[in-house]
């Protein structure tokens, strides 16, 4: 393994022409992993760092202007005690989420796992001396959840990445940084983290937006994709910076929005022919913040999830983990709630797309092969108009006891006749197509 880093490293010099990337086309292995994670449709983020020491959110030290060498002192008291991957996974699990996103270097730099490219990290830095990556990637191939990687592009610490709009009040002594030697130590660490960690189902890229007020800004993008690609072709490719997808990339994200919606302001970009992925707090905040005991309901959490399957999106929701190391317990107690839910009704979310039915006030639609499920999530009526032909529907019946359906046709599609105004989270019909 470590002959494979060096050799890994040394091609980092071997830098991709941009034309390499210019007409990207992705492996078979690659085409695969986009299969799969749209078949997965549900995960859990974790933001964790240093900085859940002082209970105030991940974006801290850019709001309250922390020198960075105050902030770097943090990393000696860092000791979560508590951290357990095992229980951490097996929580995580019991959610029916089936991927883990955690934040390996957030807009802060300190990395979270055991990095030769810099002493500021979990194990050289702090008193803990464990690599929580290292741990909590064998924890989740033993127990079947995939491990997608957060990595941020921005860095509030570092001397030599160049300013943005953030981090500005951090002391840093040199405004235009050295970019060279900044790209260099991103793509060493990402070398690092997939040549280290086993399989890894996507990077997840965040902070291309700090350098939006500089429009000649390079960077370097292409190169630093097919890097990823290079080393582990089946890794998926993702950017958080609220445009349209760039060249190179495997899935669209949207932060706090579903697809085609922009009510966070943050996702006006239209809606590409990427897998898509959506992410959403459990709380307000994404780093753990301990005066924010603001959890969303389990039906709120539900219902994300299943408006973000009709609009044919993945849900990747947050939790802050604790300083100590351990998921909050209300965090807990919604994961189980969730996966209580997805025990009984995950068929209708689970590879599936999003539905032939457009969403609509009254829910959304999901579907899979002959199957269209039809999630009823507010209707205060016993009947339900489908826009669909009548003489597509060979059968209609309650997802869960299998009730038979009545149905009127209309000139524009049927109206399903219910026994009962719905009072589930989601009531959830299935009607088989012909």
């Amino acid at each position: 393994m470590k002959k494979q880093l060096i050799l890994a490293l040394l091609l980092l010099g071997m830098q991709v022409p941009l034309s390499a990337q210019a007409t990207y086309q992705p492996t078979e292995e690659n085409v695969k992993a986009r299969e799969a994670f749209q078949d997965n449709k549900f995960g859990i983020f974790l933001h964790w760092g240093v900085y859940s020491m002082l209970a105030t959110g991940e974006w801290t030290m850019t709001n309250n202007n922390l020198n960075y060498k105050e902030y770097a002192k943090l990393a000696s008291g860092f000791y979560p005690s508590k951290f357990d991957a095992s229980q951490w996974v097996s929580a995580i699990k019991a959610s029916g989420a089936k991927y883990i996103c955690i934040t390996t270097r957030h807009h802060d730099g300190f990395s979270m796992f055991d990095t030769k490219c810099s002493d500021y990290n979990i194990v050289k830095a702090t008193p803990f001396k464990r690599d929580i990556l290292k741990e909590l990637a064998g924890e989740c191939a033993k127990q079947g959840i995939k491990l997608h990687l957060y990595y941020s592009h921005l860095d509030w610490t570092r001397e030599d990445y160049p300013w943005g709009r953030t981090g500005r009040g951090t002391g840093r002594p040199n405004a235009k940084g050295d970019w060279k030697s900044y790209y260099r130590f991103m793509n060493n660490q990402l070398t690092e983290l997939l040549t280290n960690y086993g399989p890894v189902g996507a990077i997840w890229f965040d902070g291309w937006w700090d350098q939006d007020q500089n429009p000649d800004f390079n960077w370097e993008l292409p190169e630093q994709y097919a890097l990823i690609h290079r080393l582990q072709p089946a890794c998926l490719v993702g950017n958080n910076h609220h445009q349209t997808p760039f060249e190179g990339e495997d899935f669209q994200m949207f932060e706090r929005d579903l697809p085609g919606e922009n009510a966070s302001g943050l996702s006006g970009q239209s809606i590409g022919q990427l897998p898509l992925e959506t992410c959403e707090t459990m709380n307000g905040m994404w780093g753990y913040k301990i005066t924010d005991q603001n959890y969303k309901s389990p039906k709120e959490l539900i219902h994300y999830l299943v408006k973000a399957a009709g609009k044919n999106a993945n849900l990747l929701m947050n939790i802050g983990p604790q300083p100590n190391g351990e998921l909050p317990a209300i965090a807990v107690e919604r994961l189980k709630a969730v996966g209580d839910w997805m025990a009984v009704y995950g068929e209708t979310i689970y590879g599936t797309r999003g539905g032939s039915i457009h969403a609509h006030d009254w829910g959304v639609t999901t579907q899979k092969g002959n199957k269209l499920y039809v999630h009823i999530l507010k209707l205060q009526d016993k009947a339900l108009f489908l826009p669909i032909e009548s003489k597509r529907v060979k059968k209609a019946v309650v997802f869960k006891d299998r009730t038979p359906l009545h149905l009127t046709k209309m000139k524009e599609g049927i109206v399903v006749q219910l026994t009962t105004v719905p009072d589930d989270v989601d009531y959830v019909l299935e009607l088989t197509i012909g």
